[in-house]
């Protein structure tokens, strides 16, 4: 169940995209992984500061780290198991 040491790693960049697309995107984006994979987002719209993590609690996915590098936001996102949230 676990995929730790086989994950690909994906990126979806959201720079100069404004709310709600970032996380139209990557609602999408989640959904073409596996579940164990990981994601990071890059984008500038500071309310991602906001949405993203709630996006992550609200379907169940980790969100392993976030931080601000060069004005841009960056997160990375691991994918839950599909079954256990859709």
């Amino acid at each position: 169940m676990n995929k730790a040491s086989n994950n690909k790693d994906h990126s979806l960049d959201a720079r100069g995209l404004f709310c709600p697309e970032p996380v139209m995107l990557l609602h999408k984006k989640i959904r073409e992984l596996d579940a164990g994979e990981l994601v990071k987002v890059i984008a500038t719209d500071p309310s991602t500061t906001r949405d993203i993590p709630k996006f992550c609690h609200f379907l169940g996915h980790e969100l392993l780290e976030s931080n601000t590098q060069n004005g841009e936001y960056v997160f990375h996102i691991r994918k839950v198991d599909s079954s256990i949230k859709t």
